[in-house]
């Protein structure tokens, strides 16, 4: 088979991780922060990170808070229960498990967020930029999308995110009771000129209880976790490659297996390793860091550039300079499969999205408290979320014209 792959006939691999791996742990944490936040303050501004290991959690970053009756000292003494009712719906109540939310740890350094920060982005900085929101950190977002799947998302990490949400479900309903939440997927599609046609390899790495044998694990993950999620692709064949568990054993997990960081799994987050990636990350974020809302922006953007058939693939980038409220360059790439002049689509893009951070918040409404849902299996790719609507569609093939 490798001999005849090429650029046309190729196999590209994407992985995910579920939501009880120690870093998306810590993105959990860190964006349900964010959300008590803007519950409170939906002008609030938060840069949360969260950092785990053995029956350990520390928080730590910067907030501010624009109405004045919320007192920063007293908004800290409720973010512990927060952190812990996080790591108690994951699913981590024991410490054989890698973590218990009743005994950890926890350690608070939240502080509040610099001013030379804030002028920028409440716009009272540089007078040529007075009254207008800035973007919040300088720097260069994607967005991606693409015809491979209904969500108009990349087919490896599409499917890899399905599998976990399909065995959380199973564990946490006790239909499948030795499973713990630590869990790792990866899906290998073969391509043939840049459509999916086969899946060549699927491995899974899953958290279990002690005692289980291997056999009764590689069983039971392929036949109730993975054959019911991919079957459906017509993609599966009788030489797909199964790796279950591949050390042998998978007791030990969580933060006590590995420490956990916020923001250390951005392709996870985004395309897999598909689309190009700015390096910014997204939880604890609240949306006037442009690294997390311009990099919702442009996936709209992009999805709908594939939903109006304008390009079968298209990947968009924005670019911001701190404290300036307009990007200073935007960027349309459909790689050959546009149905339109690029020229013209990326024309058409200017016209019908606001770009500005201020404008971004508003035409998603970002200042409410949406982000826990995103900090686990993906921010893209699911309907729920407003950066995934396709409602410029009509508009944009309007614009070409």
């Amino acid at each position: 088979m490798d001999a005849v792959l090429n650029k046309n006939h190729y196999l590209f691999t994407s992985e995910s991780v579920g939501e009880g791996h120690p870093d998306k742990l810590c993105d959990q944490i860190s964006d349900a922060i964010l959300d008590y936040s803007l519950s409170l303050d939906k002008d609030a501004h938060v840069a949360c990170e969260t950092f785990a290991t053995t029956n350990f959690v520390l928080v730590g970053g910067e907030i501010k808070f624009t109405r004045k009756e919320i007192e920063l000292e007293a908004f800290k003494k409720d973010v512990e229960k927060i952190a812990r009712d996080v790591v108690k719906n994951i699913g981590y109540d024991d410490e054989n498990k890698g973590l218990d939310y009743k005994t950890f740890e926890f350690m608070n350094r939240l502080h509040a967020q610099s001013e030379d920060i804030s002028q920028g982005v409440d716009g009272t900085g540089l007078k040529i930029y007075e009254g207008q929101q800035g973007a919040g950190d300088q720097g260069m977002m994607f967005g991606f999308a693409c015809n491979e799947t209904p969500s108009l998302m990349p087919a490896p990490i599409f499917y890899s995110h399905q599998i976990l949400k399909k065995a959380a479900e199973l564990r946490k309903t006790g239909k499948i009771s030795w499973l713990r939440p630590d869990a790792k997927s990866q899906v290998t599609v073969e391509y043939d000129n840049y459509k999916p046609v086969r899946i060549d390899a699927v491995v899974v790495s899953h958290q279990h209880d002690d005692n289980i044998k291997h056999d009764e694990i590689e069983r039971t993950i392929i036949e109730k976790i993975i054959k019911p999620v991919l079957e459906p692709t017509g993609l599966l064949d009788e030489n797909t490659k199964y790796y279950i568990n591949p050390t042998g054993k998978f007791v030990k997990g969580g933060p006590d297996g590995d420490s956990g960081l916020t923001g250390r799994k951005i392709i996870v987050d985004t395309y897999g390793g598909m689309g190009r990636h700015g390096g910014g990350a997204f939880s604890g974020k609240d949306p006037s860091k442009v690294d997390r809302s311009a990099a919702y922006m442009a996936r709209y953007i992009a999805k709908n550039i594939v939903a109006s058939n304008l390009a079968e693939r298209a990947e968009v980038e924005l670019a911001y300079a701190i404290g300036v409220p307009f990007p200073v360059s935007i960027m349309v790439e459909t790689f050959g499969t546009e149905k339109a002049e690029k020229s013209k689509i990326e024309a058409a893009v200017k016209k019908v999205f606001d770009c500005t951070p201020s404008g971004i918040t508003k035409t998603l409404g970002l200042k409410a408290p949406i982000y826990s849902k995103t900090a686990s299996y993906g921010h893209f790719g699911r309907d729920e979320f407003p950066w995934e609507k396709t409602d410029k569609a009509e508009e944009l093939q309007k614009a070409i014209q």
